[in-house]
């Protein structure tokens, strides 16, 4: 249990601080259904933000339901793929992030609105990494 949370922690920091809220959203949902009866019963008063409700879950882990921890953990699994993901299109698409958007702030899906608004001069390689990593976003008309 303790290293389900340690992980967790550790990927949820670095996923939502890569700016893929989305995912986050939807493995914290995911969670917070398994883990309904102990966020309610133990983690009540817990506010959330910066690891707090998992460091309840931790304080609680002898009474924690074995549904909630296998949540906690393919949250971890999940939470570490969207990471390998992540790095995997950011090192195919670095040159193309410098070449066309060097002057847009990263985070909150910036960076993948600009490639996609050069999509046409953005590298094979890259649009290759964001196809692979469902990381695509559909142009707007």
């Amino acid at each position: 249990m303790r290293k389900i949370i340690a992980v967790s922690i550790t990927a949820g920091a670095i996923l939502l601080a890569t700016g893929s809220a989305t995912a986050a959203d939807t493995i914290g949902d995911k969670v917070k259904k398994a883990c309904n009866t102990e966020l309610t019963t133990f983690c009540k008063g817990v506010m959330p933000g910066e690891g707090r409700i998992l460091a309840c879950l931790y304080a609680f882990e002898d009474q924690v339901s074995d549904k909630c921890v296998y949540a906690l953990y393919d949250a971890a699994t999940d939470l570490d793929k969207a990471i390998t993901a992540l790095k995997y299109a950011a090192s195919q698409c670095a040159g193309d992030l410098d070449k066309f958007c060097a002057d847009v702030p990263l985070g909150q899906g910036r960076g993948l609105a600009c490639l996609t608004k050069h999509d046409k001069d953005v590298s094979q390689a890259c649009k290759d990494a964001l196809a692979q990593t469902g990381m695509k976003v559909e142009k707007k008309n």
